[in-house]
């Protein structure tokens, strides 16, 4: 390479320009930067002690020269409802944004690199001569612009808008504030950079912000509003702003940014042109600086650039992911705070330190193991036990149900029944299960007819020979275990008649296939599905029977807790699916009409189904596909259940049509649970690769679900809640008789690795 070109002199274009100056000395490198030297938005920029870490290696100069201009702070501190809570151990640096691009300035100038400023490029054929141009020039890159139809930009719009501000007020830790008005919540996330300046930026919903007029304000009367909401935090001190230089209100929305490709001909983009990530996480700069470490690492030295290009944007497009994942958990937090106001102050800041995702319970404890044990405390005295435990080992009452802790075996279908009967394998199955330690099992969905059912090797409830085989199932559980068990019943609808699930999963049958009922005779794969039967009122009645009677055979088998399944595409739940619900009678149309049917059917078994046995509802809350479910229907159908008599929602997603496009992740289904939970006022279940103690402890000590349901975990190793107990050293937990010999040896074992060396 001879002439490289950087658009763009923030953090990510000099920082990129120094590391590779560094490398090739006599490679020609400019910098075009728009505004002038010290021309900045925002004031303080934050880095992790970890990420510093990463730039000593990478430069030491403009480490050493960053360190030497660095506040640090390790404590962090929430005010909710006139509390403060402090968490310790967090390990952050400010440093001022101007003083940051200083040092690179100075540090790029030093090595060489020809920097142009006040230079707005408009056209990128001057340098096309160039072996690289690299588009650093931020959220609203022109060069993305300029060839979106390579780069597509995904780019979503917060619903909350901000104003970065500063103070002269000296804060002693990153702060967080929330004060409440008449038109909703305010928040500012502050934290002091230097000897004498702090970081403000105050946070709030779009519309709250149009509710106060604050769309027609200047800056200054943005800033004297600001002044006056926090003026309890700021001890006397003006804010101040830095935006005077913009067009338009000071207020910006955030744009989440993410590009399917980053590079095109001898054009690459790094930083905010390729991604961003919410100041709630603080990583926007890191994301951008260590973009331009890994660019240049694989450009550097490459003797083929475009494979370097293609390298860099694999490696760099998972971290881009991940930490946006993090950041849009965090940002959601912060745009849905009037959720968590009916939190009490410690659970809110828990659940607030919490909400990315990416530090859970035993992370927060490694950092601040005072903090996290008086929280447990807190929580076992809010469930009735004394002292501190894991959360997941908290007892939980559910109507005249006790569970002795929060972990719950998911329903997993097995395929070995025959006419719906089940038999030994079964009896293995949960029984094995229920002797493992967790405090609430479900089983597989079992239908209430046999033309109901998924595959031939589904269970079913709809005679006394089925109610019988599964009696003695019950009384197993009962009487070897503490686990309560909780029956799912369901009907297939239009996904019925069809292949074992380790077969041809969603097929239907080679031969032997019985007829569907669905709300509309819409098959669930097109050309190769059965094409169900629309349900006529005389079907609904059927059905609604068939439910009815599964429940008082529930209730004689014994059964601790019932559940209706009214999710995943089966018949209840394709009532509630404007997808698969196109209906134009008094059953189909808006949400409350497609509501009417699986009421019903809740309604007339609960009237069976004992006040004192819990009754669950398990929903779909979206259906990833456009046109599905919303959110407005979401908690309208969470809403009306609730009312309608369930005491408990098992909350999921999607399953309702084959082309529906999830976001997949950690606990990724449990951002649902919570809002439910949340908004509506109703015990959750979270589902969804949960598969950590860390995650059930984590969410249910921030009050995001009330249980948490793992499935494969458990197919896996049925003992999983055992394993949990031992490892975090939870001596209450029961473990059977016959398996005290290999508790013991268990806890040996794990005591024997954490104090480990090196390989024995």
């Amino acid at each position: 390479m001879k002439r490289v070109v950087f658009i763009g002199g923030g953090p990510a274009g000099l920082y990129g320009s120094i590391l590779l100056k560094k490398a090739h000395p006599d490679l020609k490198i400019e910098v075009y930067e728009r505004n002038r030297p010290n021309d900045t938005f925002g004031w303080g920029v934050v880095f992790s002690d970890q990420t510093m870490s990463g730039f000593r290696a990478a430069d030491p100069e403009s480490h050493d020269a960053i360190i030497r201009d660095f506040h640090h702070w390790d404590d962090i501190d929430v005010h909710f409802r006139g509390e403060m809570i402090r968490s310790s151990g967090h390990g952050f640096c400010g440093i001022g944004r101007r003083r940051l691009l200083n040092i690179f300035q100075e540090r790029a100038d030093a090595l060489g690199v020809e920097q142009h400023f006040q230079s707005e490029i408009g056209d990128l054929e001057p340098y096309a001569d160039a072996d690289l141009i690299i588009a650093a020039d931020g959220v609203n890159s022109r060069v993305r612009s300029r060839h979106a139809d390579v780069f597509k930009p995904d780019i979503a719009v917060g619903k909350c808008r901000f104003i970065w501000l500063g103070t002269r007020q000296k804060f002693d830790a990153f702060t967080f504030a929330f004060e409440e008005t008449e038109h909703g919540w305010f928040q500012i996330h502050a934290y002091q950079f230097s000897d004498d300046l702090s970081t403000v930026i105050v946070e709030t919903r779009e519309e709250t912000w149009r509710a106060h007029g604050l769309d027609g304000y200047s800056t200054e009367q943005s800033v004297a509003f600001c002044e006056s909401l926090f003026a309890k935090y700021l001890g006397g001190c003006a804010l101040m702003s830095n935006a005077n230089h913009l067009r338009g209100s000071a207020w910006l929305n955030f744009n989440r940014v993410l590009c399917a490709q980053w590079h095109h001909g001898n054009i690459v983009l790094i930083g905010d042109a390729a991604h961003t990530a919410h100041f709630g996480i603080g990583s926007g700069t890191k994301l951008a600086m260590e973009d331009a470490m890994s660019l240049v690492s694989r450009v550097a030295q490459a003797t083929d650039v475009r494979q370097g290009l293609q390298t860099y944007q694999a490696e760099r497009s998972l971290e881009a992911l991940r930490l946006q994942s993090a950041a849009r958990n965090r940002m959601e937090w912060f745009e849905n705070v009037a959720r968590y106001t009916n939190l009490e102050p410690r659970q809110f800041a828990y659940a607030l330190l919490t909400g990315s995702q990416r530090i859970g319970h035993a992370n927060l404890k490694l950092r601040d193991s005072a903090f996290v044990a008086e929280y447990e405390r807190w929580l076992g005295a809010r469930s009735g036990v004394h002292g501190a435990r894991p959360p997941m080992f908290l007892p939980f009452s559910l109507a005249g149900m006790q569970l002795a802790n929060r972990v719950v075996v998911s329903p997993m279908a097995q395929y070995k029944a025959i006419d719906g009967v089940p038999d030994d394998w079964h009896l293995m199955h949960y029984g094995s299960l229920a002797v493992g330690g967790a405090g609430l099992l479900f089983t597989e969905m079992t239908c209430v007819s046999s033309t109901g059912r998924i595959t031939p090797g589904c269970t079913g409830l709809w005679n006394e020979v089925q109610r019988d085989a599964w009696r003695r199932i019950v009384e197993f559980v009962h009487t070897q275990s503490t686990a309560k068990l909780c029956l799912q019943i369901g009907h297939s609808g239009r996904k019925g008649s069809t292949q074992l699930g380790w077969h041809k999963m969603d097929y239907p049958l080679s031969s032997g296939n019985w007829p569907l009922l669905a709300p509309s005779a819409l098959p669930y794969m097109a050309g190769i599905s059965q094409v169900p039967h629309a349900m006529t009122r005389a079907d609904m009645d059927r059905v609604r029977d068939e439910f009815v009677t599964s429940a008082k055979l529930a209730m004689e088998a014994g059964f601790d807790m019932l559940e209706l399944h009214l999710a995943h595409g089966y018949l209840l739940g394709s009532f509630l699916s404007p997808l698969t619900n196109l209906r134009e009678d008094s059953y189909g149309g808006d949400v409350t009409s497609r509501l009417r049917f699986p009421l019903e059917v809740l309604s007339a078994v609960r009237a069976v189904w004992p006040a004192q046995r819990p009754l669950s509802a398990r929903i779909s809350a979206c259906d990833w596909f456009a046109g599905g479910l919303s959110e407005e229907d979401l908690l309208a159908i969470a809403a009306a259940l609730k009312q309608a008599g369930a005491d408990i929602l098992d909350v999921s997603t999607g399953q309702t049509v084959p082309g529906q496009r999830p976001l997949y992740g950690r606990m990724w289904q449990t951002p649902f649970a919570d809002r439910v939970r949340n908004e509506i006022g109703i015990p959750t279940i979270a589902v969804g690769n949960i598969f950590e103690p860390d995650h059930v402890n984590s969410i249910i000590a921030a009050g995001r679900a009330d249980l948490c349901a793992l499935a494969r975990p458990h197919l896996a190793n049925p003992a999983w809640t055992l394993n949990a107990a031992a490892e975090q050293k939870y001596e209450e937990q029961v473990w059977p008789d016959p398996y005290l010999s290999g508790k013991s040896q268990l806890e040996r074992n794990l005591e024997r690795a954490a104090h480990a060396v090196g390989p024995v």
